[in-house]
């Protein structure tokens, strides 16, 4: 994705909202927001905001198994189905 065409600075924002939020709508690109010539924000749309989010949690998810693994906090997948045959059967 190239972001260089949605660079635009804060006065740009100011003026134009409402032209910003119908774009951030039908492209779903991000805009880049610019103070004296630094970015400083990034405005995008609710849909990609909680995407980007979902995406953000899921890595998290991974990363988090990842170091259990490597702290040797695992089961084999035949453990774990014994146990669980043993719950089921208790509840019996």
């Amino acid at each position: 994705m190239r972001y260089s065409k949605n660079i635009k600075p804060i006065s740009y924002l100011k003026a134009n909202a409402a032209e910003v939020l119908q774009s951030l709508h039908e492209t779903h690109e991000p805009y880049i927001i610019t103070v004296n010539g630094e970015a400083k924000a990034v405005l995008m749309d609710i849909e990609g905001y909680e995407e980007s989010q979902q995406t953000l949690a899921m890595l998290k998810l991974v990363a988090i198994g990842r170091n259990e693994i490597d702290a040797g906090k695992s089961s084999s997948a035949e453990d774990v189905i014994q146990r669980m045959r043993k719950l089921v059967d208790a509840e019996k």
